[in-house]
């Protein structure tokens, strides 16, 4: 017996499949909102036992078809789709990442947008730009910012850290970090550095993590360990330690011979441990930049579970009007329809 999927504004609608990093993204490429769409569509698509399955839905729409939109046609009047994104609930999200990345893998197979300019598109966030070089797409995540949490237990500016967080697996209290990408995702990411992949694989990621102080709203975890300073210094320089502030330690030589590396894990409120995080991704990535210190890289390939991204985070990530990229590949699997 076949159990009928209760997402009724969907049925019979053709829905994409994609993925990047191993994120799972349905797509629904509605340009003039003909689908009345409701949460518990969403969820029920997204389902993972009796719907598609999918960690995001997106709904492509015109930019001009959605209400107030105008501001942000005004100030982007290139963005003319619409990155309608919603995660597993059905909640709203400004922006996410991967999200983007599949859209734009997907209006671009579908013939409805060029490959040879940058892509403006509208999200919840503001405008954002992607651009399609050698197969993979960089996405403009917006700007980095530090949370500075309430009672912080070191100043960052002097120390680099704010927060300490026990984590289940690790023995003692790790020192970490608070950031936030611009308004793309609802939450934090607190950001651990480890002394190495040991440790990193040691990790039970389960449960809202230990911070002290607690955090004002559920924070991501991020856990990194750095395997490549990108320094030319030679192998050793690439160890990965970590100094007592729990920092990763500070890049000895101004001349860089490529990217920095590193292995991460992330947790995600409400969610639990995800194969990838495209915000966490930057997080971790803007994190090892403050404390590779004045010559640190500008340039970081991140190894997620669900795969590599790269990360471009520029000399300064944190000035007002600096941006993120995120670098990934994103690919289209399949079609399904709904009530079929």
């Amino acid at each position: 017996m076949t159990e009928t999927l209760p997402a009724t504004g969907l049925d019979g609608r053709a829905l994409l499949k994609g993925h990047a990093l191993e994120s799972d993204v349905l797509l629904l490429v509605d340009p003039e909102l003909e689908v009345s769409l409701t949460a518990a569509d969403v969820a029920a698509a997204c389902d993972r036992r009796t719907g598609l399955g999918a960690d995001v839905l997106v709904r492509a729409a015109r930019t001009s078809a959605l209400d107030g939109t105008g501001p942000l046609l005004e100030a982007a009047p290139d963005a003319e789709w619409f990155l309608d994104a919603y995660d597993r609930t059905g909640t709203p999200l400004g922006a996410d990442g991967l999200a983007a990345a599949v859209m734009a893998e997907a209006l671009l197979a579908g013939g409805l947008v060029a490959d040879e300019a940058p892509l403006a598109i509208g999200t919840r966030a503001g405008a954002r730009t992607l651009t399609h070089t050698d197969g993979l797409w960089s996405v403009d995540m917006g700007p980095a910012a530090l949370v500075r949490p309430a009672g912080a237990l070191a100043d960052v500016d002097t120390e680099g850290w704010d927060t300490v967080v026990a984590v289940p697996g690790l023995e003692g209290e790790r020192a970490a970090l608070s950031v936030r990408l611009s308004s793309a995702r609802p939450e934090p990411h607190t950001v651990v550095a480890l002394a190495d992949e040991r440790e990193l694989d040691a990790a039970l990621l389960a449960g809202a993590p230990a911070c002290d102080p607690a955090p004002q709203a559920p924070t991501a975890l991020d856990l990194v360990v750095l395997t490549d300073d990108g320094t030319a210094a030679g192998p050793d320089s690439a160890s990965g330690s970590t100094d007592d502030d729990g920092g990763a330690g500070s890049a000895d030589s101004a001349d860089s011979a490529g990217p920095a590396r590193a292995r991460a894990r992330v947790l995600v409120p409400r969610e639990g441990e995800r194969p990838s995080s495209a915000s966490g991704c930057c997080a971790v990535a803007v994190a090892l930049h403050e404390w590779l210190g004045p010559h640190a890289p500008e340039h970081y390939l991140i190894e997620v579970p669900g795969g590599q991204a790269g990360v471009h985070v520029g000399p300064d990530p944190w000035a007002p009007d600096a941006t993120v990229l995120l670098v990934v590949q994103a690919a289209l699997t399949g079609r399904a329809t709904l009530g079929a």
